[in-house]
């Protein structure tokens, strides 16, 4: 895990507020490539904002979400990853025109907070792991709470997105494997309403939308009244 640097070049590199041409041809790509490798299904896309800010906030199963997710989702998503993926400088360059920008993992990192609030500024939709990292199938994760933290100071919604079938990719080649993507209704901060409240009910909403073997410790959602 990296240390943010002192001489931190985020501050002098220029990172785009709007989707590239690149990540539209990357995107139309990848549908394409992707129809060889799995059978897309997707609910809900009427619960997505058509325009302004949002925080999507899908379950993380495996590296590949990002790219049912992003064929899956009419806006471009804007990622944070981890800094390390960022040290290769041709990487960077790349990543950054495929709507991607460096976060240090392990302590407050304010420029990635302060650009993902530019971001909602612009009216942009950003793509938030809440668990931080991958389950492997093995059930949602105890969250962190960024993503709702972020919303509540945004004032923006957050849209929890259910996946369920990218933890089969590669695993019954040569068939394709299904994917379901379930865009949830936009949960918005309530007045004075704190992080970890947030945080409990995006994740048990993504709980009632996953089978019960996703559920993991939110498995008891019906338990829960907001």
């Amino acid at each position: 895990m990296l240390e943010i640097p002192r001489d931190d070049i985020r501050d002098r590199t220029n990172y785009p507020m709007q989707e590239t041409w690149l990540h539209k041809g990357a995107v139309s790509f990848l549908s394409f490539l992707f129809r060889f490798m799995m059978i897309l299904e997707v609910e809900g896309l009427e619960n997505l904002p058509r325009q302004g800010p949002a925080v999507l906030t899908p379950n993380h199963l495996t590296n590949f979400d990002a790219f049912p997710l992003q064929i899956a989702i009419p806006r471009c998503l804007f990622y944070m990853g981890k800094a390390e993926l960022f040290k290769n400088p041709i990487l960077h360059a790349l990543f950054r025109q495929l709507a991607g920008y460096p976060v240090y993992r392990g302590a407050r990192d304010e420029w990635a907070i302060l650009h993902s609030k530019r971001l909602i500024i612009a009216g942009q939709v950003i793509c938030i792991f809440p668990e931080g990292t991958r389950s492997k199938g093995r059930g949602l994760k105890v969250a962190k709470t960024g993503a709702a933290r972020l919303a509540i100071e945004a004032n923006c919604p957050v849209v929890p997105v259910a996946v369920d079938g990218s933890q089969q990719f590669f695993k019954r080649f040569p068939r394709r494997t299904r994917v379901r993507v379930r865009v949830c209704k936009p949960i918005w901060p309530a007045k004075d309403e704190l992080p970890l409240a947030m945080t409990e009910r995006i994740m048990f909403t993504l709980a009632e939308h996953l089978p019960n073997n996703l559920r993991g410790v939110y498995r008891d959602f019906t338990a829960k009244k907001f």
